[in-house]
């Protein structure tokens, strides 16, 4: 009823299920499992021409060729917020084409992580110049040799869930140049840190199609109290003298997604730098070991059904992972090197590694579904039976107490393995 009501006037949508039953069908199962799907068919009921074409249950293009679709475009349209507008509807519809695969089990969760994630890295290799040029209009081009957009945890990895938001850095090369030549010329430093901003706002304003993404500037140095953009000078600076550990980590799963490739080899380089500096594996484990109590006495205890937060789960899982790559220099950005390389680290063995990786597995399974289809947290009891049937599908699980069992077996397992990561024995 939600979503005959949301619907536009004049869509005539029963003669349309008529005339395709399959639309019928498609439709009941997504407003019966992901209200975030049903709200954008309700608001977009033309997405059934794309189904009724053949298209839309088509092969995933790759990044490249999404990339460059969405540049063509962008390209098509006359003036700058008709082209913001229009990456909004663009990647929403791709978007919500992903999430609908999904749901329908025609592809992995792990293949609609990395689809969400290829999506938002392509739409920021085409919004980036677009942001660039219409903000030299007025300020001219961009000093030296310009600014790359370092994409930061799930977005640097590549796993991206259906309500990530983007963890960005900005990082630019002024060249020596004090100042930009244009119109109304700006001071490099002041420049970079205006052009970061337009580049936020052209992701998370909201204008007529809603938000692209929201955006999490806080991994960058200094964190909040940091200016938006950092010369590459001061972040090498920075990382090499000043970061904590966690930092350290984070760059684990740093990857530069869009700017000039130079630039942008020069901050692979320092990452590389970075995690192949020698470290003392007792004072890492001493160091996570203390971050794992701040987060625990922060976040409280986690309920039965939470994937990330909390005791033997995904983040506890993923920073000993982040560990076993620094202490062995591995540039890998995957989990499940990370997690082997702990035991040449000697900070798990060869049990611990399975337990903790046949935990990850399905606690990132069960994340990506819970992002799908609830705002509020994964609740069985209030799945329905058709939300039911896909989490169950997706975890591979007969019934939810056979379910629960599992999950309280594995997560319990992956939480001792870390124990004994972080020497909490000793």
């Amino acid at each position: 009823d939600g979503f005959l009501a949301g619907l536009p006037a004049g869509v005539q949508l029963f003669s349309l299920f008529q005339a395709n039953p399959h639309l019928m069908e498609l439709a009941v199962d997504i407003v019966s499992i992901s209200p975030r799907l049903a709200d954008y068919l309700a608001r977009n009921a033309s997405v059934f021409d794309a189904v009724i074409a053949g298209d839309f249950f088509g092969p995933w293009p790759g990044a490249a060729a999404l990339e460059q679709a969405l540049t063509d475009r962008l390209a098509a349209e006359s003036d700058y917020e008709s082209q913001l507008d229009t990456a909004r509807r663009w990647v929403k519809e791709w978007h919500f084409r992903v999430g609908v695969h999904f749901l329908r089990g025609l592809i992995t969760a792990e293949d609609a992580a990395t689809h969400y994630a290829e999506l938002a890295s392509a739409c920021l290799r085409a919004l980036w110049p677009l942001v660039q040029s219409h903000f030299a209009k007025r300020h001219g081009p961009p000093p030296g040799d310009g600014a790359v957009i370092l994409g930061m945890g799930s977005l640097g990895t590549g796993n991206l869930t259906a309500a990530s938001d983007l963890d960005l850095i900005v990082i630019y090369e002024a060249g020596g140049q004090e100042a930009s030549l244009g119109a109304k010329p700006l001071p490099s430093r002041t420049y970079y840190a205006r052009l970061t901003q337009a580049l936020i706002t052209a992701l998370s304003a909201a204008m007529a199609q809603g938000r692209l993404y929201e955006v999490d500037m806080r991994l960058r140095p200094s964190g909040n109290s940091g200016p938006v953009a950092t010369s590459f000078a001061a972040f090498e600076t920075y990382q090499q003298e000043e970061a904590w550990l966690w930092e350290h980590l984070a760059l684990t799963r740093a990857r530069v997604i869009a700017g000039p490739e130079p630039l942008a080899a020069q901050v692979e380089d320092l990452r590389k730098r970075i995690i192949a500096q020698p470290r003392s594996a007792l004072t890492v484990r001493s160091d996570l070991a203390a971050m794992r109590a701040r987060i625990q006495a922060a976040k409280g205890p986690a309920g039965p059904w939470e994937a990330k937060l909390g005791y033997g789960r995904m983040q506890e899982i993923e920073l000993v992972a982040q560990a076993g790559l620094l202490l062995t220099h591995d540039p890998r950005r995957d989990v499940a090197p990370g997690l082997e390389n702990c035991v040449a680290a000697g900070l798990l063995d060869a049990a611990n590694v399975g337990d903790c990786l046949r935990a990850y597995k399905i606690l990132f399974d069960m994340q990506m579904v819970a992002r799908l289809i609830s705002s509020s947290g994964l609740n069985p009891d209030g799945l329905g039976v058709a939300g039911s049937a896909f989490l169950l599908r997706v975890l591979g699980a007969e019934h939810m107490d056979q379910l629960a069992e599992r999950l309280d077996s594995l997560i319990q397992a992956a939480g001792q393995s870390v124990d004994a990561a972080l020497g909490a024995d000793e």
